[in-house]
């Protein structure tokens, strides 16, 4: 509210501390030996000798002073002064004084809170006093081998595989943000914990070769060094010449705390098989799915 001249001091009731009448009018006003300035002689209730005295009249307020029109007598009784704050208003609250008792329901806002995170209808503010994505999975993508890809019996040693296209229509499903892929360097859109699915397919047709195929997944959690993280094989009998198919499933659950540093590779081993089969929905894919967040 808007005053007129000066604005009341704004507190609460203060009984002061008490006083002694002497052979003077001019007393030094205090609360706990702290010294208390009065804005005016209203905002005051003073008793002497058991009769309220009247402001302005019988006395007056100079600072932390409170002046009484004649000086008293030792046989005056000074019974109590209590000094009064704006009782209209509850001025500037002190900190740590606010219980749970005293606010009303819905009174604090969103715009109070200082979570991390973006609240929504699909956020919910987490133990951590951050906003996080409820329930349900908000990352889906699959992606297939671009095409058939030729690998050397003889030559035994980790291929990596820099060659996918992401599914974009039926019947696969996407949800949310895809993944990016350089030259077979794999960078999540976002943090998270993520659960890898993946499937290649080897086929040998007539060589009679027999050995091991697989996957290797490598990852990284500094941009820069890479280390084995899971290594799936299985094993191609060819002797007896034919068509011969082998399938290597290698599932990985990963947790992606800075998609800057985090990433994967993909490689392929290949001891008895002269195709990894690419280039349709029944061949080798890789599936990337949040299931939560770091």
């Amino acid at each position: 509210m808007a005053y007129l001249g000066r604005q009341p001091i704004v507190g609460n009731y203060q009984v002061l501390d008490a006083l002694t009448a002497t052979t003077t009018a001019t007393y030094a006003l205090t609360k706990n030996s702290v010294a208390v300035y009065p804005q005016t002689p209203a905002n005051c209730i003073v008793s002497l000798n058991g009769v309220i005295q009247a402001p302005y009249d019988s006395y007056t307020i100079s600072g932390s002073n409170i002046v009484f029109a004649s000086a008293l007598t030792a046989s005056d009784s000074i019974d109590f002064i209590t000094v009064l704050g704006d009782v209209l208003n509850v001025g500037t609250v002190s900190d740590g004084t606010i219980t749970t008792a005293k606010l009303a329901d819905s009174s604090v806002s969103l715009a109070k809170l200082t979570a991390t995170g973006t609240p929504s209808s699909s956020t919910f503010l987490r133990g951590d006093n951050s906003w996080q994505e409820a329930g349900g999975t908000s990352i889906i993508n699959t992606w297939y081998l671009t095409s058939d890809l030729n690998p050397v019996p003889t030559l035994n040693t980790n291929v990596l595989i820099t060659a996918f296209t992401e599914y974009t229509s039926a019947p696969y499903a996407k949800v949310g943000s895809s993944m990016s892929n350089s030259s077979g360097i794999w960078t999540f859109p976002e943090t998270g914990i993520y659960k890898i699915s993946s499937t290649l397919q080897f086929e040998e047709y007539g060589n009679a070769y027999s050995g091991k195929n697989g996957i290797i997944i490598d990852v990284t959690t500094n941009n820069s060094t890479y280390t084995t993280a899971d290594t799936k094989y299985n094993w191609l009998d060819g002797s007896a010449g034919g068509a011969c198919h082998c399938f290597v499933d290698l599932d990985l659950i990963i947790d992606v705390t800075d998609t800057s540093n985090v990433k994967v590779k993909f490689f392929y081993l290949s001891q008895a098989t002269t195709i990894l089969n690419g280039g349709s929905a029944n061949s080798s894919k890789i599936t990337f799915e949040k299931i939560g967040n770091t």
